[in-house]
């Protein structure tokens, strides 16, 4: 009998599928960011959030690119353990 155990025939995980690059539409960033969405799109004016993608050229759906969402929450912990508690 033939066993199965060699590494090329070991079906690898996909990393892909993993990876922080995935769009994430507002239902799966909501969560994250606990901020509503009209809040977000203030900060997006401002240049303070990032801005969604459109998933088709001239439609109407939108979603965040995960890299982007999770350093932005990244650098808000970072702005919270440097910031002044006095200075709210």
């Amino acid at each position: 009998m033939v066993s199965n155990n060699h590494p090329h025939n070991q079906k690898q995980p996909d990393k892909t599928l993993h990876s922080t690059n995935r769009l994430l539409r507002w239902t799966d960033v909501q969560p994250l960011v606990a901020i509503c969405r009209s809040h977000a799109h203030q900060l997006i004016a401002k240049g303070l959030f990032p801005p969604p993608r459109k998933l088709v050229p001239g439609g109407r759906a939108s979603a965040w690119v995960e890299s982007e969402i999770q350093a932005w929450i990244q650098q808000r912990i970072a702005d919270g353990d440097n910031s002044d508690p006095d200075a709210a």
